[in-house]
């Protein structure tokens, strides 16, 4: 096995159009509608108005409208974590507002430049099991993803607490030296010498991160996503591949099923996101490819197939290039 295994086994937006017909927050289904229902919804809380020109999207009179807010308020603070995404907040929504005219709905969506129900991808929710499923090495949790981390559609680094049973006794001591060191030096305010025993932890493949105030030893992990291959940075939506999965596990924490590690060094896993099978996402959105070569898994290819059926992502292309025929082409001499 290599390094790792070896090792291991022993936020709003700018507005970007003022298009009336992506509502009149100037937004996009893929931008702040969840930071612009958040705000008014924190606004509703405070005054109990609903918005103004509201009106022109819905069909319900102004004290139906308010009833609405204050389920939605309600529902938004027992979310945890609360919608991050245009997505989740369409779900909240929709959920909350379920008994209420289809056109209502959609209009506050729109209103909001949400996704309505029928463009949003339905993705299962992974059931609690007692044990790791055959073949999974080990698991562990991350830290909340750094978005900077998310390197194209199917490979990102994580970081994970030193804490985590799977790193706790395999900590190098000159490690925790370091950390500890450095900790004397930040009180001491001797910042040159606590940066340059950080840069010994980093060297390491460790790094100290301040989570909620609290500073916390962490080791670097690469992920590659196991059974699933999205376009390379440099092909045809190789960018929409790269956002759409920071969409999924961007500020999030995830559980990793490491299964092997691959010839770069990275470990070959699968991911879940709030419950969510990351990769699952990432087919049924049309953002990656089924990788058969490396993953037998029927599942996978029923949900590519049902991308392709939609023509959704990627597969609005009538012959989109395979990242393998893409990188095989382009290998350097």
């Amino acid at each position: 096995m290599g390094n790792a295994l070896t090792f291991l086994y022993g936020k709003c937006c700018k507005p970007t159009t003022t298009d009336d017909s992506l509502g009149p927050h100037g937004i996009s289904a893929a931008t702040v509608g969840v930071s612009a229902l958040a705000h008014d919804l924190f606004n509703f809380e405070i005054t109990s108005q609903v918005p103004e020109g509201l009106g022109r999207y819905v069909q319900s009179s102004r004290k139906a409208q308010a009833n609405w807010y204050r389920k939605i308020l309600e529902a938004w603070k027992q979310a945890k974590p609360p919608p991050q995404t245009a997505e989740e907040a369409s779900r909240l929504v929709i959920e909350i507002l379920k008994r209420n005219q289809k056109a209502d709905v959609e209009g506050l969506l729109s209103f909001y430049g949400l996704p309505w129900s029928h463009t949003l991808v339905e993705v299962s929710v992974e059931a609690p099991v007692s044990s790791l499923p055959e073949g999974v090495l080990f698991e562990f949790q991350t830290l909340p993803v750094d978005p900077k981390a998310v390197a194209d559609g199917d490979t990102i680094t994580v970081y994970v607490r030193t804490s985590e049973p799977v790193l706790s006794s395999s900590v190098p001591r000159e490690v925790n030296l370091a950390a500890v060191r450095r900790a004397k030096a930040r009180e001491k305010r001797n910042f040159p010498k606590a940066d340059e025993l950080h840069q010994k932890i980093i060297d390491s493949g460790y790094r100290v991160l301040n989570i909620d105030n609290e500073e916390v030893l962490a080791r670097k992990f690469r992920i590659r996503l196991r059974g699933i291959d999205a376009p390379e940075s440099q092909m045809p939506f190789g960018k929409e591949a790269q956002q759409g999965l920071l969409k999924i596990v961007g500020r999030k924490s995830l559980k990793v099923l490491v299964y092997g590690e691959d010839q770069y060094g990275r470990c070959v896993a699968d991911l879940y996101c709030n419950g969510i099978f990351v990769q699952e996402a990432m087919l049924k959105k049309g953002l990656a490819w089924h990788y058969v070569a490396y993953d037998k898994r029927l599942v996978l290819a029923k949900w590519e197939k049902e991308a392709r059926q939609k023509r959704i992502g990627l597969w609005a292309s009538s012959n989109p290039e395979k990242p393998w025929d893409w990188r095989k082409n382009n290998r350097r001499e």
